[in-house]
């Protein structure tokens, strides 16, 4: 058995913690070795399927302590896991089946239908006990109860993860078993993650973000208590009843949580358990650092920057948190990142470029995409200008990102756009993130806002800027704002005001800019 896969973890954590809380839900809660044995009697069903090395096998169902025991038993076989978030649509659930090829869906009862309505041919297990034409996890535990042992492989593939962005046909990313068991190393390390931890699962697992959870608990022997974030008052009594000392959110969470009345919020004295939280998958604003230093006071909080291509490059130190809340930190442990202009130099201060990724937590590659792999999966060789490669082997793989960035004086790396979202106007190229950031500390009213460019022959493209707030605010209050802090290329030429912003389906932190784009086209 390779010491790099998260099979180890499981074991090792049976051996010496079996009797410890491994998983809570609500009531209920899983020991150690209670979670070894129904993990190793799904595994030994999914052999018994006899499906080839790497048969991709998808989860697609609700959050809940069968979901974890899914994923940890695809991961003690030769298969590969593909996460499916319960928020896909049947026709995004259906292009990923057929994109990577699923022979094998593991669900619940609630989204057999979703299934059926894509005319799956392929093996369906569900939680429970449905129908005698599919399997379930209840019969797999009364009657698989033979000894399973399996030998996995570090460097073989385990997961293929895809994220429904502005195009509706992403590719799958593919991460093998010694990334994951890094990731969970990386993070216990800085986040000095202890086996007393209460780690909340309130993240869902379609993502590399939310599976470390899961790996982190292994790794360190804590526990993990998920919880499915529907109403804010629920969140603090997950935190409360769980005592949940380590809190990964993403931002969006943090809206969801503090989004209405803070009357509702707990007395901060019931949170001084909590010591952690982190935040990835977005920009925090100062608000959201505020709400969050207000309410959880022994809590550190860690802002964290990740790439599709690699698990995490960068995070914030959380006496840097409330000094710099829009820098996005320093290179993580055993990761070196530059910034490169187009001539392939390192830019100097505050001037911005392309980020480059060089060391630990490096993907395999997207899934069937020759082009985006070339795209972002770089021969070292582009780091020649800037680090000595004399008598070194060229053939290491550096990840060019596609984030513009910039370094401050001190070293702290800053956010400025994805090359995509770059607007190009005027003879200028304008980062809508520069526009948001202002209106984000400048206009407070503003609950969200979008900043993209549609085609304008006359200037390329003309900016435009949509905002959702409790009430309409004047245009020229924005604009005049605006105008005090940006350049006049800068400043959009249409304000429009919506109630709410659109989302993308599989990702509520993100604005839906393609569906905004389609509504205006329309107008």
């Amino acid at each position: 058995m390779s010491i790099n896969c998260i099979r180890t973890l499981l074991e090792d954590a049976v051996l010496t913690h079996g009797d410890k809380s491994a998983i809570v839900f609500n009531d209920k809660r899983v020991s150690y070795a209670e979670l070894f044995a129904k993990v190793n009697q799904v595994a030994f069903y999914l052999n018994e399927l006899d499906l080839p090395k790497n048969t991709r096998i998808g989860v697609y169902s609700n959050k809940g302590i069968e979901q974890a025991i899914a994923v940890l038993a695809i991961l003690s076989t030769d298969y590969i896991l593909v996460p499916l978030t319960k928020q896909l649509k049947s026709e995004q659930v259906e292009y990923i089946i057929n994109d990577c090829d699923i022979k094998c869906i593991i669900t619940d009862k609630l989204k057999l239908e979703s299934i059926e309505e894509i005319n799956f041919e392929g093996h369906i297990i569900s939680y429970e006990t449905t129908s005698k034409d599919v399997a379930s996890f209840e019969e797999i535990y009364k009657y698989y109860n033979k000894q399973y042992v399996c030998d996995v492989n570090g460097h073989d593939n385990a997961v293929i993860t895809y994220s429904f962005g502005m195009t509706g046909t992403p590719k799958g990313i593919v991460i093998s078993h010694r990334n994951l068991i890094d990731s969970a190393r990386v993070v216990s390390q800085y986040l000095q993650l202890e086996q007393d931890d209460v780690i909340s699962g309130l993240l869902i697992f379609n993502l590399d973000y939310g599976l470390n959870q899961i790996f982190c608990s292994l790794y360190k022997k804590a526990t993990l208590a998920l919880h499915r974030l529907i109403l804010p008052e629920d969140f603090f009594n997950h935190l409360i009843n769980d005592k949940i000392t380590v809190l990964p959110l993403m931002p969006i969470n943090i809206s969801q949580i503090f989004e209405d009345d803070m009357l509702r919020v707990p007395s901060p004295e019931l949170f001084d358990k909590l010591r952690i939280i982190t935040s990835s998958g977005g920009n925090v604003t100062e608000k959201m650092i505020s709400d969050c230093k207000n309410t959880f006071k022994q809590a550190d909080f860690y802002s964290m920057h990740g790439l599709t291509e690699a698990f995490r490059s960068t995070y914030l130190d959380p006496s840097q948190v409330q000094i710099r809340s829009d820098s996005i930190g320093k290179a993580i442990p055993d990761v070196e990142l530059y910034v490169l202009n187009e001539e392939g130099k390192e830019c100097g201060v505050r001037e911005v470029g392309e980020l480059i990724h060089r060391g630990g937590y490096i993907y395999k590659g997207f899934w069937n995409a020759p082009e985006q792999n070339a795209l972002r999966f770089k021969s070292v060789q582009i780091l020649k200008d800037v680090i000595n490669l004399e008598g070194q082997l060229t053939d290491e793989i550096v990840v060019a990102s596609g984030d513009y960035v910039y370094k401050d004086e001190e070293g702290y790396f800053y956010f400025v756009s994805r090359h995509d979202d770059m607007i190009k106007t005027r003879g200028f190229r304008v980062s809508p993130f520069e526009i948001k950031s202002v209106v984000a500390k400048n206009i407070p009213t503003i609950e969200q806002c979008a900043v993209f460019g549609i085609d304008n022959e006359l200037i390329e493209e003309e900016i435009v800027m949509v905002y959702s707030a409790s009430s309409e605010i004047s245009e020229e209050e924005i604009l005049f704002e605006l105008k005090k802090h940006l350049a006049s290329y800068m400043i959009p030429s249409r304000v429009i005001y919506k109630k709410s912003l659109p989302l993308v389906q599989s990702d509520k932190n993100q604005i839906n800019i393609a569906e905004l784009k389609r509504e205006l086209s329309g107008q």
